[in-house]
């Protein structure tokens, strides 16, 4: 069988429209984890993504006859870019059925290369039946995007580059796993000549379709399947690509999105491009491995497989790279409710960068804070703080792992206090820089009572503060003269509409 494939991927035309894509070291993530790691790069095709070599190689395979009938295809979003890029070369009408969950950015694409655009569905597997039906209608041939001879095979091209562009000896090849198509094409390829290299697939785990195929010895369909990695939300494994994988995948490796946001960062740091979350599946696959396996000295692949990421996505992106790289531990924390004790937590945490601070008043006895810690060192440097802080008294409760906290928890820290007198509110910009949290606490000491307290470190050049305070009427000048000697931008919220509907203290306790 891998004889076969190894004659078919030899065959394959994909390089009308496809291009040889680079093999780049990844220096920054190689000295982290202490092995060569090399990134194939795939976000460099034309529609940034690997699929356009599959659904190419298929429709070079097509008869005269089906090519005027036109083709017909299912997809998230890249194989839709492949089918159109092909068939506008090849002068063949398409038509292609998306789920309405597709980024916009993938579906304009696909729009842009002239084919006709359905949307049906929120997963690939709704869109398919949809797609099926259609072919049988219309006459058009339907063109998989992974259960398919031909597909697999333009696929499996890029093993053969890969080969060819590093001839020394690999350890580990790491693919990432939607439908199957790639893993099947890679893995064939491979393990017909280099059977000692290692196939190891990387699911997400809320679409591990063939980690639990694999597992169970056939093809299962999952009950539901998660669709941040848009490109991999795939409930069951193709059959062929299942066929193939049963004898040359070595395991599976099933990574979180927090992994997978982790993966864009270091994919970004060493490339500056920005992946997909299904694109950067191998990264973080790898990165598993290197931890769970203690490797040191070997020579990794990874396969970014696609680019089609939308805008808006990235501030999602950014938020959870941190935790999912154990750079930021996030804690909720009680602190007693008095004149100063934000100063003395914040004099606890020490030197370490604070990312987030969120505070509401609540009773007179004691505040419960939401703060964000940068970690330096994984899980390790949240121990020593956790016992630091424990160790001075402080109740603390780890939230870095806690999904309800990361989602929504620390943006509902807040609301209305009750009774609560002589609370002005400020608006406070300054220079995003260590130490400039503790400065602004440290000039304010211990002399008025902070009743609402809101930072969050988003990278820019500038950290934002908005601070409710309990300032007496006769304090008012002093107070003053704090904020001129504070010499930061401020700006008084204090008759904010938004303050009053949602901040302001309540009358009723």
């Amino acid at each position: 069988m891998l004889y076969s494939y190894l004659e078919r991927i030899l065959k394959a035309r994909v390089y009308e429209v496809a291009r040889e894509t680079p093999l780049e070291p990844m220096r920054r993530l190689s000295l982290r984890l202490k092995n060569a790691v090399l990134l194939k790069r795939e976000d460099l095709q034309p529609v940034f993504s690997f699929k356009l070599r599959g659904a190419h190689n298929k429709l070079t395979h097509l008869s005269e006859e089906a090519r005027l009938r036109g083709v017909i295809a299912a997809s998230a979003g890249n194989h839709a870019q492949g089918v159109a890029l092909s068939a506008r070369k090849l002068g063949v009408s398409a038509r292609i059925v998306m789920p309405r969950t597709t980024p916009p950015i993938k579906i304009e694409a696909v729009r842009d290369l002239g084919a006709e655009i359905d949307l049906v569905g929120d997963t690939y597997d709704e869109a398919c039946q949809h797609a099926l039906a259609l072919a049988e209608g219309e006459g058009r041939a339907f063109i998989h995007p992974y259960d398919d001879p031909e597909v697999i095979a333009g696929q499996g091209t890029i093993a053969m580059e890969i080969l060819r562009q590093h001839p020394d000896p690999l350890q580990a090849l790491f693919v990432p796993v939607g439908g199957g198509g790639l893993i099947a094409g890679v893995a064939a390829y491979v393990k017909a000549l280099s059977p000692e290299i290692r196939i190891i697939g990387v699911e997400p785990d809320d679409a591990p379709s063939l980690y639990q195929a694999l597992q169970a010895k056939e093809r299962v369909v999952l009950d539901h399947v998660g669709i941040f990695a848009d490109g991999a939300a795939v409930r069951q494994v193709g059959k062929e690509p299942f066929r193939i994988a049963r004898e040359t995948v070595d395991e599976v490796i099933l990574v979180d999105s927090d992994a997978i946001c982790a993966a864009i960062m270091d994919i970004f740091e060493d490339t500056r491009s920005i992946a997909e979350p299904a694109g950067a599946l191998a990264v973080a696959g790898l990165k598993r491995y290197v931890e769970r396996e203690g490797l040191q000295g070997q020579r990794l692949v990874a396969i970014d497989s696609g680019a089609n990421i939308n805008f808006d996505r990235l501030r999602h992106v950014a938020e959870r790279a941190e935790l999912g790289e154990r750079r930021e531990a996030l804690f909720c924390v009680t602190i007693p409710e008095q004149r100063g004790s934000f100063l003395e937590f914040c004099k606890a945490i020490g030197q370490r960068g604070i990312t987030e601070f969120n505070y509401r008043y609540a009773d007179s006895n004691e505040a419960h804070v939401f703060v964000g810690v940068q970690m330096c060192d994984s899980g390790h440097a949240k121990d020593r703080l956790l016992q630091e802080l424990r160790a001075k008294h402080y109740a603390v409760v780890d939230m870095t792992d806690n999904e309800m906290a990361k989602l929504h928890i620390r943006y509902m820290v807040g609301g209305r206090a009750p009774k609560l007198e002589n609370e002005v509110l400020y608006r406070f910009e300054f220079p995003e820089r260590p130490g400039a949290l503790l400065r602004f606490l440290t000039c304010m000491g211990s002399r008025w009572n902070i009743s609402l307290f809101h930072y969050r470190n988003h990278g820019a050049a500038y950290g934002r503060i908005l601070v409710g305070i309990q300032v007496p009427a006769a304090e008012k000048v002093e107070f003053q003269t704090f904020l001129d000697e504070l010499a930061y931008d401020y700006q008084e919220e204090s008759d904010n509409p938004a303050y009053r509907l949602f901040l302001g203290p309540s009358t009723t306790g």
